[in-house]
């Protein structure tokens, strides 16, 4: 573990936290003292997130996986939570009949349980420590807004509720459409705030968004033209003329990307002519979600799939395009890589092994990019190691999505340079066979110890201690070294007496 965030809640828990370290993968239990967290989430092998229990003080946090529990000193402090307070409302005032959007300004406004316009409770939308974001209800006149959160309840602040004035319709875009409806269509106005009621003649229109001046609606089936009208709690409006006409069919002329996971989910922004009020954009049989739709240019997301070619098409009013080709690509699988430890400084090159990796465009090592990617094969791929420590999840990103957590050991870790402190003894005989204690750091993984060039046989004790047998050597004094997958040591001196 390296950090927590936030590093102080109440006493009652339930703060949300964010803990930072590495190694969480697999990780059972966290603590705050002796108390286990709830709601607790592994987002990544260098994050967690969780809700504190209660308690009191200041507490280590714990967090126990498959290699043990983390010993670190990260902290976390029980504070009592104070009461909140008001210092704007913006807008301060609204229509009686409620729904629009008022921003609450002040302090300690963390955890609001709720909002209340005089007696009658508001929908909370957003909630930050000093901004809080509702739903005005109705009501009349002028009434106190204030906020209740764990610390208790708000000063007061003003609320005037205002008579709306009737809406007015100034202008329809587009002003004309086809016969089957389906399209999108933009009314500009004034007071149009909680319209309940759009027409298209006598056919109700189903409204996407509403703001004071602004609303968009899906235009219904009809002929010839129409009389458009905004009904609101004030009122209904003046009519505008809508046109219904025969549409073209829809051409498309390319999709970009051409290529995307089999999970789906990604944007594609299809480009072409006749392309207003797409009812229905196909991938192979899957229906894709719109997003964007414009007489030139259709974004979805995509839909999964299986790995494969398939055609997608647009479907208007005036038909159905022409067909162009989208690619399913698998996703990614890291097996293993080779080696698999190196110097926290990187800069190694490194071997992946998996499959889908041909269309590889990223490599990471945690959340570090490594440079020099180079495909070998739909199955091998070798990157240079970024600088990093600690041990790592490696992943290769594709067209087909980003790598997860599977089958074989896509592990690979930082290893801190072999350092040498002292040896003990420092001299031995020339015909070899001392026993020679070296401490140091970054031991773990030695895997060779020389005498003056000459290969020593040796154990590892632990990460600061090792024990080497010195070789036979001719008088005089030599460089003792270790090396491990992170380099080579520092050398000691080591002096040969005559036999």
């Amino acid at each position: 573990m390296t950090s927590v965030s936030p590093t102080q809640g109440n006493p009652a828990g339930g703060t949300p936290v964010t803990i930072n370290g590495s190694g969480f993968t697999g990780a059972s239990a966290v603590r705050f003292g002796p108390n286990l967290a709830t709601n607790v989430v592994i987002v990544s092998d260098t994050q967690i997130t969780a809700r504190t229990p209660p308690g009191s003080g200041t507490v280590r946090i714990t967090v126990t996986g498959p290699m043990g529990t983390s010993t670190q000193n990260v902290f976390f402090s029980y504070t009592t939570v104070a009461a909140p307070v008001l210092t704007a409302l913006s807008p301060s005032s609204g229509p009686t009949g409620g729904g629009n959007t008022v921003t609450i300004t002040g302090t300690n406004l963390t955890s609001a349980t709720q909002v209340l316009f005089g007696p009658t409770p508001a929908t909370i939308l957003t909630n930050t420590p000093t901004q809080i974001t509702a739903t005005a209800p109705p009501g009349t006149g002028t009434t106190n807004v204030t906020v209740t959160t764990p610390g208790g309840t708000s000063n007061p602040l003003s609320y005037t509720y205002v008579t709306t004035p009737a809406p007015t319709i100034t202008a329809l875009s587009p002003s004309s459409g086809p016969t089957t409806g389906g399209n999108t269509v933009t009314i500009t106005g004034t007071n149009l705030t909680g319209a309940t009621q759009v027409l298209f003649g006598p056919t109700p229109a189903t409204i996407l968004t509403n703001t004071p001046t602004q609303i968009t609606a899906t235009a219904p089936p009809g002929t010839g033209t129409v009389n458009v009208t905004v009904t609101t709690p004030a009122g209904t409006s003046n009519s505008v003329p809508y046109t219904y006409a025969a549409v073209p069919a829809p051409t498309i002329t390319s999709l970009s990307p051409t290529n995307g996971p089999t999970t789906g989910g990604n944007t594609v922004t299809i480009t072409g002519t006749n392309l207003t009020g797409a009812t229905q954009v196909l991938f192979g049989a899957t229906p894709a979600t719109i997003l964007t739709n414009t007489p030139t240019q259709i974004t979805v997301t995509a839909p999964a799939g299986p790995p494969s070619v398939v055609n997608v098409t647009v479907t208007t009013a005036g038909g159905i395009s022409n067909p162009l080709s989208y690619i399913y690509v698998a996703a990614p699988i890291v097996i293993g890589v080779s080696p698999q430890f190196g110097p926290d400084t990187g800069g190694n090159s490194v071997t992946i092994t998996g499959s889908n990796l041909a269309l590889a465009s990223a490599v990471n090592f945690g959340p570090n990019p490594a440079t020099g990617l180079t495909v070998i094969s739909d199955n091998q791929l070798t990157a240079t190691a970024p600088p990093g420590t600690g041990t790592v999840v490696v992943t290769v990103t594709t067209p087909g999505g980003t790598s997860t957590l599977g089958p074989g050991n896509p592990y690979y870790t930082y290893l801190g340079a072999p350092v040498i402190n002292t040896l003990i003894p420092d001299t031995g005989s020339s015909l070899g066979g001392d026993s020679v204690t070296i401490n140091g750091a970054n031991l773990t993984y030695t895997d060779s110890v020389t005498f003056g060039g000459t290969p020593a046989s040796f154990s590892v004790l632990s990460d600061t201690l090792a024990v080497a047998t010195a070789p036979a050597h001719a008088a005089g004094t030599v460089g003792v070294q270790l090396h491990t997958p992170a380099g080579n040591s520092n050398t000691l001196p080591f002096t040969y007496d005559p036999a």
